[in-house]
């Protein structure tokens, strides 16, 4: 009886996510810097013209692992559109696991690891795993995942931003 209420009450707090960012305008997305696995580093305002989907994961997180296949799929599908992810994985993440997983899964995205949690904390202090947010071309939040977003509803969001000037 327990999983129950607590199943209810994680899908509750990510439809209380999704409804504070759900608006076609948002606040601008946090000034920060992402360190990436090859050593380069990108700020938010690389994403100003590009619709880019900013995801906090972490390997030891199941749910995470578990939607990375339709992220890899996302961004497949619209790259070519103008569209980016970057995936930042979380601070307690060991950087060899995160290493591995990127490789051996042939991430074809940008992981960046959040050693210091700085990152997190400039996004809403993020805490919860998968947290996933929508950036439109202006560099603003659109929309926010708790949790494992709905995928039809994130490609009819992703199409629409693609779409606008």
């Amino acid at each position: 009886m327990k999983r129950v209420s607590y199943v209810a009450a994680a899908a509750a707090l990510a439809a209380i996510g999704v409804a504070l960012y759900g608006g076609a305008g948002g606040s601008a997305a946090p000034q920060s810097t992402f360190v990436l696995l090859d050593g380069s580093s990108r700020t938010t305002a690389d994403f100003k013209g590009r619709v880019t989907l900013v995801n906090f994961w972490a390997t030891s997180c199941t749910s995470c692992v578990a939607e990375m296949p339709k992220i890899i799929a996302t961004h497949d599908t619209y790259r070519a559109r103008g569209y980016d992810t970057v995936a930042v994985a979380m601070s307690y993440d060991p950087p060899s696991y995160v290493v591995n997983f990127a490789q051996t899964r042939k991430l074809p995205f940008q992981v960046a690891i959040d050693n210091t949690g700085a990152i997190a904390k400039a996004w809403g202090d993020v805490q919860l795993t998968p947290t996933t947010y929508v950036v439109n071309k202006r560099g603003e939040i659109v929309m926010r995942y708790v949790g494992e977003p709905n995928f039809s509803e994130l490609h009819l969001l992703i199409e629409r931003l693609l779409a606008e000037a």
